[in-house]
């Protein structure tokens, strides 16, 4: 989240539950099997868990996953593990270090977010952990998050630093790119490739004698956008076809002025198949020059 904050929206600009189950009922009926609610913390948002157990109704629907940064979902492990359908729970961390921590998240929680690390990884619920690479920050920091594959069965995931986060953005001194990070990596261990599910947005390894993996998720270098298969809908609606563009269409809007769900289901045939084919594409039509936004407002 950019240091000055955010602008928040009105709550009747937001998706209600209702409207969000609806999108995804439609989007399963056309195929679409795996759904993540993604944040900060999604469970932030009164009565979430309910909307969770509301979306285990949907027979379409394999998967429902999470992206937490950690702040409430310890409250409600033992509830999530009663959900057959929620499976993977991806906890965004950026340092193991107290005052760093303290430094990205402006929020000095630390040793509450740890716990939950270790609750989790303790769950029947299949963990990763989101780390973005920050140039000059925490690189220093990522042997230490792959040591902790070594007991740990959890999927370590470091994430390229994305050159936008809306006004105020931080300067990259140098750019952390997969190649950079893998050799950083290679520096402590040897380093075994696995095979990736096709379409996965990272390139997987694992050291030997080791419970858990680690992998690289290219969000700036993109060169996994060949076999993409992911959209994304905004809080308020807006789909992006791409993490780099602007957002294609108004959802919410679409909705509330009465489309019904066939209607829903042509647009949604109409706009993925305007996917761009990388985020290089995506970025340059834009018409506003370029990413800007705060990645915070889109969803990670």
């Amino acid at each position: 989240m950019p240091a000055h904050g955010i602008d928040i929206v009105p709550r009747q600009e937001l998706l209600t539950f209702k409207e969000m189950y609806r999108l995804i009922r439609v989007l399963t009926e056309l195929g679409v099997d795996k759904v993540r609610l993604t944040g900060g913390e999604p469970f932030v948002r009164k009565d979430f868990v309910g909307f969770l157990e509301m979306l285990s109704f949907n027979d379409l629907l394999d998967e429902i996953n999470i992206t937490t940064n950690g702040a409430l979902i310890s409250h409600h492990i033992s509830k999530i593990e009663q959900l057959e359908k929620v499976k993977k729970i991806n906890l965004s961390i950026d340092s193991l270090d107290r005052e760093k921590f303290a430094k990205i998240t402006r929020r000095d929680v630390f040793p509450e977010v740890y716990k939950t690390f270790e609750l989790l990884e303790k769950s029947s619920l299949d963990l990763k952990l989101n780390v973005v690479v920050q140039s000059g920050f925490n690189t220093d920091e990522i042997v230490d998050f792959v040591r902790l594959t070594k007991d740990k069965n959890v999927a370590v995931r470091f994430i390229e630093e994305m050159p936008f986060n809306g006004k105020g953005q931080r300067e990259m001194k140098e750019n952390w790119t997969f190649n950079k990070i893998l050799n950083e990596v290679k520096t402590a261990f040897n380093v075994n490739e696995i095979q990736s599910e096709k379409s996965s947005t990272s390139r997987n390894y694992q050291i030997d004698n080791h419970v858990g993996t680690f992998g690289i998720i290219p969000a700036f270098t993109r060169t996994i956008c060949n076999d993409c298969n992911r959209i994304r809908i905004t809080s308020t609606g807006t789909f992006k076809n791409c993490l780099f563009d602007a957002g294609v269409f108004n959802l919410r809007d679409f909705i509330r002025e009465g489309a019904s769900n066939d209607d829903l289901k042509e647009l949604f045939l109409g706009l993925v198949k305007q996917k761009p084919e990388n985020g290089f594409i995506a970025e340059a039509n834009r018409k506003d020059g370029g990413a800007s936004e705060s990645m915070s407002t889109i969803g990670g």
